[in-house]
C-alpha cells in the first residue's frame, strides 16, 4: 500500500504541470526528458508523449540562431544557471517564430556529475513586439518633434518634487545650448538658467504643478552662459498619474523675438502679428467664418497700397490676383483645407497699385478647425519672389541660348568638315578641266560643255567658301581698323544694288570705332544682312536702316549674348518688313534654312554672317515680331591702342640654305596628299610644267622613299597638312632629320597661329592656303623653286 502524500515529500509533478509557463528537464545532450503542458502547447503539440516522440535535440531544433544554444550551454557550464535568457525560437511542430525568456540550472549528483538541466520557458513574444513598437514609436516621435520649433518634453513628477525626463526633443539645444542627454541625466539643470527676477514666479508655478494643476502656460526669462537673455514659454499638461506621481507633457518655445516686439510696441493684439511678420514679408490672418482677413501693413505696402486702399476682406486680395493664377491658388487652398497637405503653399501674381504684377509666395496653415475638421482660421505670410521669378526666366532663356549656341557649333563643325572634303573634290574637277581643255584644243566641240562645267564648278566653289566662312575655317586678315569707314564703303555699294522702292537709311557716328576685323568679311556681313532685309520685303517698298553706335554691355547682357562685359561697337540692320515668328527666329542662322521659294536662295547668307561674327569674337542678336519687321544687332569688341590681329602674327621663319651657284631646270618635287584624285592631278600638272615629280598618298610612304633613295636629289616637298597618320608638320620634321637642307612647304585649308608656330619650329619655308585653281598651285610651287635658286 502506497504511503499517503505528505506536504514535505512529493515529486512536485502536479505543480510541474500546473505552471502557466513552460517547464522542462533535458539531458546534457539535448534529449528531452520531461515537458509540462505549457511547454507542449508552446511547441504546438497536444501531449507530452507526442512532443517527446518528435523532439530529437531540442537545442539544435529550437533556436532560430543556432549559436544561441552554445551561449546558453556556456552560461550553464560556467555559472550553473542562466536567468532571463532571451532568444527567438521555432515552435517545434509548426515552425512559427516566437520570442522566449528562459531560466535554467544544472542538476548534478553527489559526485558533481551533471545529470540533467531543468528550466522554465516563458513566451514573451507580445512583450518583444510591444517593445519594438515602442522603440519605433519613440523614433517616430523623435523625428516628428525634430521638425517642430522649440523643445517637446515628457517629464514624470514625483510627489516629493523629484523629476525624471522620459522624453526630450533635440530642440532644447537651440534654446539653451546643451544637449537633451544633459538634462535627462540632470533634471535640475534648468534651474541654473532662470532669471533671478522670475524665480518667485517659477516657484509659484512649481507649487501649482505639485498641487495637481492640469494645464500650465508660463513665460519666463533665462540667462545663458554668454550673458544673453531669452524669453521662454512653457506649455504643459498632466496626461496620467501613478502611485509615485504624474506624467506631464509640454513644449518649451523661444519667444524672445515676440517679447522684444511686445516691449517695443505695447499693443498685445498687433504684437504677435508683427512677430510673425518678422519671419516673412507680410502676414495675413484669415477668419473663414466671417470672411474677414487681416493684412499687415507689410503686405499692403508690398503692392504699393495704403492701409485704407484695401478693405480687410479675403475677397479683396483675391480680386487683384492674376486670373491665370486663381485656379491653382484655389486648388492648393482646398488641398490644405481637406487635410491632404500639411501646409498651404502657392505662388501667384498680384496686381500692384501702379498696375504692375508682382509674384508672391503665399504660405499658411489652419490653426483652428471646427468639430467637422473644417478650418475656421488660417494664418500665413506673403513673400515677394518677383526677382527670383525673373531670375528663373532669365536662367531658362540662357539655357535655350546655350543649346542654340551648341547646335550652331555642331552644325559649323559638320559643315566645315563637309566643305573641306568637297573642296578637294572641286579642286580635282577644276584642275582636270584645265588640263582637259588644253588637251582637246581651243576649237574642239567639247570646249562649250567644258566651259559650262567650269562655271558650275566655280559656283560650287563659291558655295563651299560660304560654308567655310560659316564654320569659321576660312583664313582671316584680322587688323585693327576703324569700323565706320568700312560700313560707309559697303553702304555706297549697297545703294547702287537696292531695288526700286527701298530706302537705305544710315545712322553712323562721327567716331571711327576701331575694331579687330577682316575688312572684306565685315563688309560681307553688312551686305548679307542688307540683302536679307530687302528680300524680306518681298518686292514691296520700305526702309532698311543701318545704324552704328558704341554700347556698353553689362553683366546681364553679356550672359545673354555669350560675351564678356565691356565696350562694343553695335552694327544694326533693321527693316519694316513682315517680321518673323519665334520658330523662324530660332532657326534663322542655320545653314540651308530659308523661308524663300525653292530656287531663290541658298539659306547660307545669315549662316555666313553668324560664322564671321563669332570668328571676330562677337555676337549677333535678332529682334523681330510678326508684322513689325526685324532687326539684327552685331556686337564687335572695340580694340584698344596697340591691339593687333591674328593674320601673320607669327611669321614663318625661312630656313637659311645656301643658294646653288647655277639654277637647274630639272627640279625634283615630292608632292604628298591623302586625296588620290589630287595626287594624280598635281603630279600630272607639275610634270607638264617640266618638273620631275614623285607623288605619294601618305607621309609614311614619302618618308620610306626618302630612306630608300638617299642619293636621289629632292628640291622641294609640298605636303598637305591634314592627313591620316603623319600630318604635314610630322612630314617636315621627319624629312629634315633625314635631309637637313631639304625645303618643305605645307598646304592647308585652315591656317591659324598654332599651325604657323608648329611649322616654323620644324623649319617649314612656307604655309600656303588651298589654292583656288591648279594654275595657282603651279605658280606657287614655281615661285618657291625660283626663290630657292635665287
Amino acid at each position: 500500500m502506497r504511503p499517503p502524500l505528505s506536504p514535505l515529500n512529493g515529486d512536485f509533478s502536479t505543480l510541474f504541470n500546473f505552471l502557466p509557463i513552460g517547464a522542462y528537464r533535458c539531458a546534457p545532450d539535448g534529449h528531452l526528458l520531461r515537458a509540462n503542458q505549457a511547454l507542449v502547447a508552446l511547441n504546438g503539440y497536444v501531449s507530452e508523449a507526442e512532443m517527446m516522440s518528435r523532439v530529437k535535440d531540442i537545442g539544435s531544433e529550437w533556436y532560430v540562431e543556432p549559436q544561441r544554444r552554445a551561449e546558453f550551454k556556456r552560461l550553464l557550464e560556467h555559472d550553473g544557471f542562466a536567468r532571463g535568457f532571451i532568444s527567438e525560437i521555432y515552435r517545434h511542430h509548426t515552425r512559427e517564430r516566437r520570442w522566449v525568456s528562459e531560466n535554467a540550472h544544472s542538476v548534478r549528483d553527489d559526485q558533481g556529475e551533471l545529470l540533467y538541466y531543468e528550466g522554465t520557458v516563458e513566451d514573451i513574444t507580445e512583450r518583444v513586439h510591444a517593445q519594438k513598437a515602442l522603440r519605433e514609436s519613440e523614433e517616430q516621435l523623435r523625428l516628428i518633434t525634430s521638425q517642430m520649433p522649440g523643445a517637446v518634453f515628457a517629464v514624470h513628477v514625483r510627489h516629493d518634487g523629484a523629476r525624471e525626463y522620459r522624453f526630450l526633443s533635440e530642440g532644447i539645444r537651440d534654446i539653451y545650448g546643451f544637449e537633451a542627454e544633459d538634462l535627462m541625466r540632470n533634471p535640475t539643470l534648468l534651474a541654473r538658467y532662470f532669471h533671478p527676477e522670475d524665480q518667485a514666479m517659477l516657484e509659484r508655478d512649481w507649487l501649482a504643478i505639485l498641487a495637481g494643476q492640469v494645464n500650465l502656460e508660463t513665460e519666463f526669462r533665462v540667462v545663458l552662459p554668454d550673458g544673453r537673455i531669452k524669453w521662454i514659454c512653457n506649455r504643459s499638461c498632466a496626461v496620467s498619474a501613478d502611485a509615485n506621481g504624474f506624467l506631464r507633457v509640454g513644449v518649451l518655445l523661444d519667444i524672445t523675438d515676440r517679447k522684444q516686439a511686445e516691449a517695443a510696441l505695447h499693443d498685445s493684439e498687433a504684437l504677435w502679428k508683427l512677430a510673425l511678420e518678422s519671419a516673412g514679408d507680410g502676414v495675413w490672418d484669415w477668419n473663414l467664418v466671417t470672411g474677414e482677413e487681416f493684412f499687415s501693413r507689410g503686405i499692403k505696402a508690398m503692392f504699393g497700397y495704403d492701409d485704407a486702399d484695401i478693405p480687410n476682406l479675403s475677397a479683396e486680395l483675391d480680386a487683384i490676383t492674376h486670373p491665370e493664377d486663381v485656379p491653382q491658388m484655389l486648388a492648393d487652398r482646398q488641398a490644405h483645407f481637406d487635410g491632404r497637405v500639411p501646409v498651404y503653399r502657392n505662388e501667384h501674381r498680384i496686381r500692384c497699385k501702379n498696375g504692375a504684377w508682382k509674384w508672391v509666395l503665399s504660405r499658411g496653415m489652419a490653426i483652428t478647425r471646427d468639430e467637422n475638421g473644417w478650418p475656421t482660421r488660417v494664418v500665413g505670410t506673403h513673400t515677394d519672389i518677383t526677382e527670383h521669378k525673373h531670375a528663373e526666366a532669365q536662367h531658362r532663356a540662357l539655357e535655350v541660348q546655350l543649346r542654340e549656341s551648341q547646335k550652331m557649333e555642331a552644325i559649323g563643325t559638320l559643315a566645315g568638315g563637309v566643305a573641306h572634303d568637297f573642296n578637294n573634290l572641286l579642286a580635282a574637277i577644276l584642275g582636270n578641266l584645265v588640263l582637259a581643255r588644253e588637251d582637246v584644243g581651243e576649237h574642239h566641240p567639247a570646249q562649250e560643255s567644258l566651259v559650262e562645267i567650269h562655271r558650275a564648278a566655280i559656283r560650287a566653289r563659291q558655295l563651299v567658301q560660304q560654308i567655310l566662312t560659316f564654320s569659321r575655317r576660312q583664313t582671316q586678315e584680322m587688323l585693327r581698323q576703324p569700323l565706320t569707314p568700312m560700313v560707309e564703303e559697303a553702304l555706297g555699294l549697297m545703294r547702287s544694288l537696292l531695288p526700286a522702292g527701298l530706302k537705305l537709311v544710315a545712322l553712323l557716328p562721327e567716331a571711327e570705332l576701331p575694331v579687330l576685323a577682316d575688312a572684306t568679311q565685315m563688309q560681307q556681313v553688312l551686305m548679307n544682312l542688307c540683302t536679307n532685309a530687302w528680300q524680306a520685303m518681298d518686292g514691296s517698298s520700305g526702309d532698311i536702316t543701318v545704324a552704328l553706335r558704341e554700347v556698353r554691355v553689362d553683366a546681364s547682357q553679356a550672359l545673354q549674348l555669350g560675351l564678356a562685359g565691356g565696350a562694343y561697337a553695335c552694327l544694326s540692320v533693321a527693316d519694316n518688313g513682315p517680321g518673323m515668328d519665334e520658330a523662324t527666329q530660332h532657326r534663322v542662322f542655320e545653314p540651308f534654312f530659308t523661308t524663300k521659294a525653292p530656287g531663290t536662295g541658298t539659306g547660307l547668307g545669315l549662316a555666313v554672317v553668324h560664322g564671321i561674327v563669332r570668328a571676330h569674337r562677337g555676337a549677333i542678336a535678332v529682334h523681330s515680331r510678326v508684322g513689325e519687321g526685324s532687326r539684327f544687332d552685331v556686337y564687335l569688341p572695340l580694340a584698344d591702342e596697340g591691339a593687333h590681329g591674328d593674320a601673320a602674327a607669327v611669321p614663318i621663319a625661312p630656313v637659311e640654305t645656301p643658294a646653288p651657284e647655277q639654277a637647274t631646270p630639272d627640279k625634283h618635287v615630292l608632292y604628298i596628299d591623302d586625296y588620290e584624285a589630287l595626287v594624280f592631278l598635281v603630279g600630272r600638272l607639275l610634270r607638264k610644267q617640266g618638273y620631275r615629280t614623285t607623288t605619294f598618298e601618305s607621309g609614311e610612304a614619302a618618308m620610306a622613299w626618302l630612306r630608300a633613295n638617299p642619293d636621289d636629289p629632292v628640291d622641294l616637298i609640298v605636303t598637305d597638312q591634314n592627313m591620316p597618320g603623319m600630318s604635314g608638320v610630322d612630314v617636315a620634321r621627319e624629312a629634315r632629320i633625314l635631309r637637313p637642307d631639304l625645303r618643305v612647304a605645307i598646304v592647308s585649308g585652315h591656317i591659324d597661329d598654332k599651325l604657323h608656330v608648329e611649322a616654323s619650329a620644324v623649319g617649314v619655308i612656307e604655309v600656303m592656303g588651298k589654292q583656288d585653281s591648279m594654275d595657282a598651285l603651279g605658280k606657287a610651287i614655281r615661285e618657291l623653286l625660283e626663290r630657292a635658286t635665287a
